[in-house]
């Protein structure tokens, strides 16, 4: 559904917006991390991985012309955060000592994000040629994010790699016991996949989501355009722009 940014809002009567709205509305895409991070779960390796970057936008753009065909105009585009920093990434697909950077990261999970974004940014400058009457902003979220985790005790976050919801092991982070999981000890069921004291310090909520905190956080830093390409306000974002 489309986000009604740029249109006043319906009554609560209404059951759909009005047909007049789907062009008015901002259009809001997210991409990357899971069409990423399934390639490594289904074994590929990092270079399999980059050849289906192509793909994965070809895809994109199908989405995108079709919601523009059914009349949307306006677009904005998150590109993919540095999924490498991810307990769910860093716990489940193991990499050599040399391949983690100085926060803890996979540095060749988060390469495979830098492509990708890097790709999808071309994607979106072919998509402003082929459809000059509507309007895309590219937000670079992977900058903020990663800038959040490198320097998260500066922003007021701790345990930036730690999953505030889990259970064990380094990352607080198990495939086989999530959050909000449970178990039976000594013939009692227990909550073994709690959540910590204070998620408001914590970035990743389970070890693939990040915090309400940190969300908020992310989205103060990109709401004014800092991080956008053209550098457009959220509120201004279904406004014609000169690309």
């Amino acid at each position: 559904m489309p986000t009604d940014l740029c249109s006043s809002a319906g009554t609560f009567r209404d059951v759909l917006p009005r047909e007049d709205y789907f062009s008015r509305a901002l259009y809001t895409f997210d991409i990357g991390q899971n069409d990423l991070t399934s390639g490594y779960v289904n074994n590929m390796t990092t270079e399999e991985v980059k050849a289906t970057i192509p793909d994965i936008l070809d895809k994109f753009t199908i989405v995108i012309k079709s919601v523009y065909g059914q009349g949307g105009r306006y677009f904005w585009i998150h590109n993919t955060g540095p999924f490498g920093c991810l307990p769910y990434v860093i716990d489940r697909f193991p990499i050599r000592a040399p391949e983690v950077d100085h926060i803890g990261c996979g540095t060749p999970f988060n390469e495979v994000a830098q492509l990708f974004n890097a790709e999808l940014k071309q994607t979106v400058i072919k998509l402003r040629k082929d459809l000059p009457n509507a309007v895309f902003t590219y937000v670079d979220v992977y900058s903020v994010k990663f800038k959040l985790i490198s320097q998260a005790k500066m922003h007021g976050f701790e345990h930036p790699l730690v999953s505030c919801c889990g259970h064990g092991g380094k990352y607080n982070y198990n495939f086989h016991w999530g959050c909000g999981s449970k178990a039976v000890v000594n013939g009692t069921e227990v909550m073994i996949g709690k959540a910590c004291k204070n998620p408001l310090k914590r970035i990743c909520w389970d070890g693939v989501h990040y915090t309400e905190a940190a969300n908020k956080w992310v989205y103060d830093q990109i709401v004014e355009g800092a991080f956008s390409d053209p550098p457009t306000p959220l509120r201004m974002a279904c406004q014609r722009q000169a690309h």
